[in-house]
């Protein structure tokens, strides 16, 4: 499987999304400065992925400080992962691994100086990238046991190995599906503005040979009302204590069509997604991005200069419209509020 975060011999590594398909290009970070430029341009993306590599990150702003205490190491450890956090807000999963990381290194600040602390950190970057590869691997299995053989599902965006530093979440169930033998098909929407699925869940899924049919995001009604999907299976950014989802724009508009026709809407994602001090989706902190992803495709412009632009990265999609959430720890269905408080309440 493709690998986007590589942690190597005290190196990080990441491959930059942005030159997906075409080439495969691997860039080495010099300091968490880079990691952070690299998030917010979106070399590397998606939620899961962007705890992962924000792990990393601190971890190697850290073995770069030069400091005499435990206290000042962990004074410039805030501020590393200060830097990191004003990257990107709507992806909870990015927040979580930074808390992580930081309480990490102050419960181990009494045990030894900083050398210590420095390793510490590299331990835990490298415990929340194997915990997220696990978390990936079951909730691909647990969610295809809700994929019908022979069918068609349909994805939005990309949720697969290049979003989640593993295996993937909804593309992780469309593989677990395949491998177990189902003989699905997927329709993979462009995403508009930055073409993720176009120019990466089509790329995923052609390097597994799993079938996949490209199609435009305003396509998906037409196929919704011919029959011809069974089910509609996306990732998420953030999903609130009710249920309500963040994902990438157009994931809305994707579950208000599946429920008119009928067709199950599953929200494949960790528990690491999951805000519980956010009550509702509208608490959601929406990113809006630069204009130049709406009128430029490729540095080439579409659209008359000087346009008034909207680009709001992520849409919230109501709890009601949600047939399933498919986490690590079980498959989550209405009432919402009580169940998710009960499972991320149990031992992982």
């Amino acid at each position: 499987m493709i690998k986007p975060i590589i942690w190597q011999d005290e190196r990080l590594t990441i491959i930059d999304q942005t030159r997906l398909p075409r080439e495969m290009i691997h860039l080495e970070m010099a300091d968490h400065q880079e990691v952070a430029d690299a998030i917010r341009t979106m070399k590397v993306r998606g939620a899961p992925a962007l705890g992962v590599v924000a792990a990393y990150g601190l971890a190697l702003g850290a073995s770069r400080i030069q400091a005499a205490s435990t206290k000042q190491f962990l004074h410039e450890v805030d501020v590393i992962a200060g830097a990191l956090a004003a990257t990107r807000p709507t992806a909870v999963n990015l927040f979580q691994a930074l808390g992580r990381m930081q309480a990490a290194a102050r419960n181990a600040s009494n045990e030894g100086a900083v050398d210590g602390l420095k390793a510490t950190l590299v331990a835990e970057a490298q415990r929340i990238d194997e915990e997220n590869l696990e978390a990936d691997r079951r909730i691909g299995e647990l969610g295809s046991e809700l994929i019908e053989a022979g069918t068609t599902v349909l994805t939005h965006c990309n949720a697969g190995a290049l979003a989640t530093a593993g295996y993937g979440t909804a593309l992780g169930v469309i593989r677990a599906a395949h491998t177990g033998g189902k003989n699905i098909q997927v329709l993979s929407t462009e995403t508009r503005p930055l073409l993720q699925g176009a120019r990466l869940t089509a790329y995923e899924l052609m390097q597994e040979g799993i079938p996949v049919t490209l199609i435009t995001d305003s396509m998906s009604g037409f196929f919704l009302h011919r029959g011809e999907v069974s089910a509609v299976i996306v990732g998420a950014d953030r999903i609130a204590a009710n249920g309500d989802v963040a994902n990438k724009i157009g994931t809305y508009t994707l579950s208000v069509l599946a429920a008119e026709h009928g067709v199950p809407f599953y929200v494949a994602a960790p528990t690491t997604t999951i805000d519980p001090n956010l009550a509702s989706g509208d608490e959601i902190p929406i990113e809006e991005r630069g204009p130049e992803e709406v009128t430029h495709i490729k540095g080439m412009a579409i659209a008359p200069d000087g346009v008034k632009v909207a680009n709001p990265a992520f849409d919230v999609t109501p709890h009601m419209y949600i047939t399933a959430l498919i986490t690590e720890r079980g498959v989550i269905r209405e009432p919402y509020q009580d169940r998710i408080k009960r499972i991320l309440t149990r031992e992982a």
